[in-house]
């Protein structure tokens, strides 16, 4: 637990100095090079800070033990954070949908090269940063280390439409095509409805978690299975699961022999716990209930 903690750290403190180097050339870039669709990637990118730095603080604080007022831990902190970037990537949204229907209705910028240059170098950059926090993130099972691999993703999709904008609007420049002039913007118009959906489904993940949702089928599928496997277990009466940001807690409700000890029942609850945290890292805690069950009940 303690190594996948540290690789979801390392993942997002490169993530954080890579937003900032990024927010510096784009805005430096922009201005300079009077570019406003790398501007305006440049500001959304000061957001990804914040929300880079929600994630960082949300992880240092989720590794903290359980206390008297934490029983169950502080995982809960990368669910916060999470739900935080949907706000941020909600805002960013707006923000290049504002700024690309804006830019429709002024007349059209002329592009520059080293626009394009900035803009790709960037594309670039976040793909590679989308496609290592995404696999980290699948590997630690971690909440905010996943929320900052889609914020990187939603990143991905404005660079692109910043280079499709810039190269669209040069090849007009080349070929006097004046409507390649609004390929920018209209380019924008798409990505802002990407990132928007994006960030719907970053937000409704997170309010799930938050209200307690059951975690998948399948996996309360396998909890029974192995339930099931041991053999003084008769009858499931509940199985249920909850995630907790970066782990998961169960809580069962099995019969077993009504004339069984309690040293025997305790025996049996050590086992079905063991087997369950045994085949899925990821379970921290089984809470098991044990009923009485007898011979010949249905």
């Amino acid at each position: 637990m303690a190594d996948k903690h540290t690789s979801g750290l390392t993942a997002i403190w490169i993530s954080l100095i890579s937003n900032v180097f990024l927010t510096v050339m784009k805005v430096t870039a922009g201005l300079l090079l009077s570019s406003p669709v790398l501007l305006a990637d440049g500001v959304h990118n000061a957001g990804d800070i914040i929300a880079t730095v929600a994630a960082l603080t949300s992880s240092m604080v989720s590794k903290k033990p359980a206390d008297d007022d934490h029983p169950y831990g502080h995982g809960k902190a990368e669910v916060v954070a999470s739900a935080f970037v949907a706000i941020v990537l909600v805002i960013a949204a707006l923000w290049i949908g504002y700024q690309s229907i804006g830019a429709l209705f002024e007349p059209p910028e002329a592009e520059n090269w080293l626009a394009l240059g900035a803009a790709a170098v960037s594309l670039v950059w976040k793909q590679w940063l989308y496609v290592y926090t995404l696999r980290v993130g699948k590997a630690t099972n971690s909440k905010s280390v996943l929320a900052t691999a889609y914020d990187h993703l939603a990143d991905v999709y404005a660079s692109l439409a910043a280079v499709i904008g810039i190269g669209i609007g040069l090849l007009g420049d080349q070929f006097d095509w004046h409507w390649a002039a609004y390929g920018d913007p209209v380019a924008g118009i798409i990505v802002s409805l990407l990132v928007l959906k994006l960030a719907v489904e970053i937000g409704r993940d997170s309010v799930d978690i938050l209200m307690e949702r059951n975690v998948a089928t399948e996996k309360l599928a396998q909890y029974e299975a192995l339930l099931m496997a041991v053999e003084h277990v008769k009858r499931i009466d509940r199985v249920r699961a909850r995630e907790h940001g970066h782990y998961v807690t169960v809580d069962v409700r099995v019969g077993v022999p009504g004339a069984y000890t309690i040293q025997q029942g305790h025996d049996i609850g050590r086992m079905i716990k063991q087997r369950i945290m045994d085949a899925d890292p990821d379970v921290v805690e089984v809470m098991v209930h044990l009923n009485p069950w007898y011979e010949g009940e249905k």
